[in-house]
């Protein structure tokens, strides 16, 4: 699979849709939709709702974050909004400020931020 790069120092505005994985170094304002897995690193911002299979956040993440397999936050991650996730891994230290589910199958309706929505799996 595909690995893409959104290099520190860089800015993008809008929504990407993707097969591959991502790696966020820099700054992302908008959401995020791929089958692969989402990398943050350590100079990573997303402001943004991110939709993947698996995700590692280091950097910081605002936004809804739907994760069908595994999230893992390390000790130096900043995450803040709706967390909906298959399960979840959390080193000491990180900052989590999200409300969280945690389902087997994300395939159903959730409630985000008060209103219900049908969230569909986007993952094959």
């Amino acid at each position: 699979m595909e690995r893409n790069v959104i290099a520190k120092n860089t800015v993008i505005v809008g929504e990407i849709k993707s097969d591959g994985d991502f790696r966020i170094d820099g700054t992302l304002e908008g959401n995020l939709t791929t089958k692969g897995k989402i990398i943050i690193g350590a100079t990573g911002i997303v402001k943004g709702d991110l939709t993947a299979t698996t995700a590692n956040i280091e950097g910081t993440s605002s936004g809804n974050l739907i994760i069908e397999k595994t999230l893992t936050v390390k000790a130096i991650a900043k995450i803040s909004g709706n967390v909906i996730v298959g399960k979840l891994s959390i080193e000491p230290g990180a900052d989590f400020n999200a409300s969280c589910v945690m389902k087997g199958d994300i395939n159903k309706t959730e409630s985000i931020d008060g209103k219900e929505s049908k969230i569909k799996k986007t993952f094959k």
